[in-house]
């Protein structure tokens, strides 16, 4: 039977370099923010982090982490969702959306916010 560490292994914890998988930056410039946005839903929900940046439907989706081990890999997994938005992203976006410890969600927000209202 598997240990608690080796079990808590998640697959997004894997990427490496996101551009790998995304090669789309988006920029205020060029705008391919549709399609920026389904190749990062895409990529989120084949390595089980798309709650972390679109709300569940209410009784779907994971169980809020209650343990201290839940609550550190979702925020281990909250970084690492950040870091990838923050990784495919012109600077001037990110110095736009960038705010001390935000969430992977409220990025994702910010970002939908700013084309959506182009």
């Amino acid at each position: 039977m598997p240990d608690s560490k080796s079990s808590s292994f998640h697959p997004a914890l894997a990427v490496s370099n996101i551009r790998n998988f995304i090669p789309v930056v988006l920029e205020t410039e060029n705008v391919q923010y549709g399609t920026w946005a389904e190749l990062f839903k895409i990529h989120a929900r084949s390595h089980r982090v798309i709650h972390h940046i679109i709300k569940p439907e209410a009784g779907k989706g994971p169980k809020a982490p209650s343990t201290d081990d839940e609550k550190e890999l979702w925020s281990t997994l909250n970084a690492t969702v950040l870091q990838w938005i923050y990784s495919i992203i012109s600077n001037d976006l990110l110095t736009t959306i960038l705010e001390p410890d935000s969430t992977a969600m409220a990025a994702w927000d910010r970002l939908h916010d700013i084309f959506q209202d182009n």
